[in-house]
């Protein structure tokens, strides 16, 4: 059974057609209307991810794939198309989104734990786990303002592994942090999905997607180019970047 699908779903965004970089350019400007353009991201995307399936999402910066975590995690609306997520989803997207930088790193474990759907007991009982995993226990009782962003990323990271549900989204997740950190990462990927959890995983690392995932989609020029494998999705990505540029979205 599909746990996700996604039907025809096409998105843009306005742009300002000339740049105010200026403050003589911005009081100027506002004296004559802005013009925009309109920039096609996303243009009828359809596929279905199965309860359990791990999914990877390929492509150059710029073909989309952040914006269609978005709209399937609710961030974003889709201009048309229609999105069915039959599950509870956990996206691991813009982390460290909501921290309090004048917080140190166990208020801030409350409070995005609980925007994240944790109970306050749940959190209690995995703050010592967080901050192992994070490798940040010597700095329990940091504000984050003193954070390095790896750090904070690494504390993101943990609390969201630790919040997951049935559905787990992920952007990126094994480009963070040092090869110890991201080895944990691995185990903590393995363990959810031998648990059954579905995941849908973006990453520009063909090494990543072929051994982690049982199917790819890769993604050129805001459509959907290639449903297979992942070895042969992560094979023609390669192919297509040796031979030619991706496309990105353009200017309508």
């Amino acid at each position: 059974m599909a746990v996700i699908s996604v039907c025809g779903i096409a998105k843009s965004f306005s742009i300002p057609s000339v740049r105010r970089e200026t403050v003589r350019e911005h009081v100027f400007g506002l004296l004559r209307p802005r013009r925009f353009e309109e920039l096609r991201v996303l243009e009828d995307i359809s596929f279905e991810v199965r309860r359990g399936e791990t999914l990877g999402l390929m492509g150059r910066n710029g073909s989309g794939k952040s914006t269609l975590l978005k709209i399937i995690s609710g961030i974003y609306r889709a201009d048309r198309g229609r999105v069915v997520v039959r599950a509870p989803v956990t996206p691991i997207l813009e982390l460290g989104v909501g921290w309090n930088p004048e917080l140190d790193a166990i208020d801030n474990i409350y409070l995005l734990g609980g925007v994240m759907g944790l109970s306050l007991a749940e959190i209690r009982s995995s703050i010592d786990d967080i901050l192992e995993f994070a490798d940040l226990v010597r700095f329990a009782n940091l504000e984050l303002r003193h954070y390095s962003s790896g750090m904070a990323a690494r504390l993101a990271y943990a609390v969201a592994f630790h919040a997951v549900r049935d559905v787990l989204i992920l952007d990126e997740i094994f480009a963070v942090g040092d090869a110890g950190f991201r080895a944990r990462c691995f185990d903590r990927y393995r363990e959810l999905h031998a648990a059954g959890h579905t995941v849908l995983l973006v990453s520009h690392e063909p090494y990543t997607i072929a051994n982690f995932c049982q199917r790819a989609i890769l993604i050129d020029g805001g459509r959907v180019v290639l449903d297979d494998r992942a070895d042969h999705v992560s094979d023609e990505y390669l192919r297509r970047l040796a031979t030619a540029p991706l496309s990105v979205a353009t200017p309508a």
